[in-house]
């Protein structure tokens, strides 16, 4: 059993059919190399703190429920995470660039520009909305943010690209990272990061990250 997590933003959530097709045909394909089948047993969204199951493989259809987007969680921190301090873990390699380089030395304004810079693009593209927000304020207030302790390695992946017919490689850091400073301002972004990554090759599933508790 494999269980595959797809997030759709704004438009895309339209497409949703069509994504469900794709897994279907994917199934029949075959994956790797060795072209190992499967067949889509369901597809669920999320309502709430729940999920619903909006289409079984068996039957073949598609439930008409409603699929509208669900808000993603922005709340201020909770009571055991403190607003001066944050926690992060990388969870795939993460690739994110300043001043054009790619950077291993991680430092909470690269991480934020970065991040701003993906959700402003989706908000523009996928939503039809600017984001409103003061950019050179906020990353104003990114640089004032320190670095308490880091424990990020880089880590190299590959993979083929069919399109180039050659390996392409993606590698980034993994790890933990700490951050100290004001950081009540950039919580409704990070949180909102969880869900959409950061850096490029988002799309593939790198920079995933995750916001972990105070130890």
């Amino acid at each position: 059993r494999v269980e595959f997590r797809l997030t759709l933003i704004g438009k895309a959530l339209d497409y949703l059919p069509y994504f469900i097709y794709a897994f279907e045909e994917l199934g029949r394909m075959g994956l790797g190399r060795g072209r190992g089948r499967f067949a889509l047993g369901e597809v669920k969204v999320p309502k709430g703190e729940k999920e619903e199951r909006v289409y079984c493989g068996e039957e073949k259809i598609l439930r008409n429920k409603d699929l509208s987007p669900f808000p993603p969680p922005l709340e201020r921190p909770s009571p055991g995470l403190s607003p001066s301090a944050l926690n992060l873990v990388f969870l795939t390699p993460t690739r994110l660039k300043f001043q054009g380089e790619l950077t291993s030395d991680l430092e909470f304004h690269v991480l934020f520009r970065n991040l701003l810079r993906r959700i402003s693009l989706l908000s523009y593209f996928h939503c039809g909305e600017e984001l409103q927000v003061d950019f050179r304020g906020l990353i104003g207030e990114a640089e004032k943010v320190s670095t308490r302790e880091s424990r990020l390695r880089w880590f190299d992946w590959e993979r083929y690209s069919t399109r180039q017919e050659e390996k392409m490689k993606l590698g980034g850091f993994v790890g933990r990272i700490s951050f100290r400073g004001e950081l009540g301002s950039f919580w409704p972004y990070l949180r909102l990061g969880e869900l959409v990554h950061v850096g490029k090759g988002s799309s593939f599933g790198l920079g995933k990250y995750e916001i972990l508790d105070p130890i």
